[in-house]
């Protein structure tokens, strides 16, 4: 029998429209989205299934988004299918802000206090950095080694560090505007086979997230966080976590801290797992898991055929 474990999207794969076939398909999701809905305040599911899009990247609605469509996609798992996730995951994952969706379905978080925390945390990570002053950029053909090189010699006093670690030869920098653009033309000059500015609205996963951690951890010490029903693989540790109080620090550290995502695969694979199941929007990080851990199998649930299929798999 395959050992699986269950990952979740952060920003970056959301799209105008996610969700809204599962809506149209299931009640449980519809049930899902109407209590983050009543949760915010908020019609986040009209803005998730019609736009504007320019909304929808706003962080602010981003995160808790991606999050509320992967609630969708495992409630009705749960519904539909009689899907336990203690009974068919080993460990949950999720990179930046999917952590917080792995928590919701490990039963750390209820849904409406994982929502709450994620607005919160968008409108603390975009205040944090004045906009323009900031910026990420992705290099491919590297390692984290050789990308923390490139942000040392960049920096010139200002900041530019490694924020997220994706594997594949994927590492995403972060930092101020001017620092990041010269790591940028330093990258052009040792062999990357390609550096890029990212559309994004603030330097997320870097030290000028500092005043964001610090308004995570006072929501965080005040948030009921349960001990989840299968282990979290941490995106700042890379190891397996199950106490409460550590998955509150790590959930601040994770602010200013690399999301260190291709770790944490491999944690998983050493851990036993054989089968990484992706739930909501897009398959970004199924396809990171297989570049990462070839040997494993992959899938990804985000509408209803693809739910249908991996329903005959588990």
């Amino acid at each position: 029998m395959p050992v699986h474990a269950f990952i979740f999207p952060g920003q970056g794969s959301q799209s105008v429209g996610m969700g809204r076939d599962l809506a149209a398909a299931f009640t449980a999701a519809h049930e899902v989205f109407d209590e983050i809905d009543d949760t915010l305040k908020q019609k986040l599911s009209k803005l998730m299934f019609e736009g504007p899009a320019e909304d929808l990247i706003l962080t602010e609605n981003t995160q808790p988004a991606l999050m509320a469509v992967s609630m969708a996609v495992l409630r009705v798992l749960e519904t539909e299918g009689g899907l336990s996730l203690k009974r068919s995951a080993a460990l949950v994952a999720g990179h930046s802000l999917g952590e917080y969706s792995a928590l919701t379905a490990a039963g750390s978080l209820t849904l409406s206090d994982s929502a709450r925390l994620l607005r919160l945390r968008g409108e603390a990570m975009q205040r944090a950095v004045p906009a323009g002053e900031g910026a990420m950029a992705a290099l491919l053909g590297t390692d984290l080694e050789a990308a923390r090189a490139i942000c040392a010699e960049a920096a010139e006093g200002e900041v530019v560090e490694a924020a997220n670690d994706n594997g594949g030869g994927q590492v995403v920098i972060s930092g101020h505007r001017t620092a990041v653009e010269r790591a940028v033309e330093l990258a052009k000059t040792r062999g990357i086979k390609r550096a890029m500015l990212l559309p994004v609205s603030a330097p997320f996963h870097c030290s000028l997230m500092g005043p964001a951690a610090d308004v995570m951890a006072e929501a965080l010490d005040g948030a009921a966080v349960q001990g989840p029903l299968v282990p979290l693989i941490a995106n700042v540790s890379a190891s397996k976590v199950t106490d409460p109080a550590e998955i509150r620090s790590l959930l601040v550290k994770q602010v200013t801290g690399t999301v260190r995502w291709r770790e944490c695969l491999l944690a998983a694979v050493d851990l036993g797992v054989d089968s990484f199941i992706e739930l909501g929007a897009g398959k970004v990080l199924s396809g990171l898991a297989r570049r990462v851990a070839p040997d494993a199998r992959t899938a990804s649930a985000g509408s209803p055929a693809e739910i249908e299929a991996l329903l005959k798999t588990l």
